[in-house]
């Protein structure tokens, strides 16, 4: 699984429809681009190809009085929300992912119902928790990691990592279930997304080919 699809799924939808640059410009002010692959090239590239594959619908909206060529606006379709949810909810139980996925679907993890949401983190914590007895029938964290030589450390590593995960799962699950956030069907829901003409103070500035197609 790609983070990315998910990143540009997610940032379109809660535009309801959002040109290129756009996205790009909501998924630097998150940071996605220090943390997993969204960088200029791969957004336009997963919106030319979300396109081709029925999740967005492209617009081509007439170019400005100044001139330039025609841009684009995407809208995310019913298989497109289809493919989001679907995303975001293997994203959230999915042990055996990178952090650019668990990160991505966090940060879309209110446009899910709150107890569908403690229940998905639920089920990753069982999946973690097994995934550790396996590991653990040939490696025994209380021995330490010396018992296979500096290799152990590896092993060592895996089992922290997955008890530090287990553990924030927990006190995400926590938080939620004590009230915290604006789920879906709860109300105006918290909106991270700049505002038409907002200057993006985590901007990169980096210039892509694609920039002049797809600004407003």
């Amino acid at each position: 699984m790609s983070a990315i699809r998910l990143l540009v799924l997610g940032a379109v939808r809660q535009h309801g429809r959002a040109h290129g640059y756009q996205v790009r410009n909501d998924l630097e002010y998150w940071g996605a681009h220090e943390w997993s692959n969204a960088k200029p090239g791969s957004i336009y590239h997963a919106l030319k190809q979300m396109a081709k594959q029925g999740l967005l619908h492209a617009h081509e909206i007439a170019p400005s009085t100044a001139g330039g060529p025609p841009r684009t606006e995407y809208e995310i379709t019913a298989e497109g929300t289809e493919e989001f949810r679907s995303l975001l909810r293997e994203s959230l139980v999915a042990y055996d992912q990178k952090m650019d996925i668990q990160s991505a679907a966090i940060g879309f993890i209110v446009d899910l119902a709150r107890d569908e949401a403690v229940e998905l983190l639920k089920e990753r914590i069982r999946r973690i928790e097994e995934w550790r007895a396996a590991v653990t029938e040939h490696y025994v964290p209380e021995d330490g990691p010396e018992q296979l030589g500096h290799i152990g450390e590896i092993m060592n590593l895996w089992v922290h990592r997955a008890d530090s995960d287990a553990a924030w799962t927990r006190g995400l699950i926590e938080r939620i279930e004590g009230g915290a956030y604006t789920f879906a069907g709860e109300g105006e829901p918290f909106v991270g997304v700049l505002t038409e003409g907002e200057e993006n103070p985590y901007a990169t500035g980096e210039r892509h080919p694609e920039d002049a197609r797809n600004q407003v």
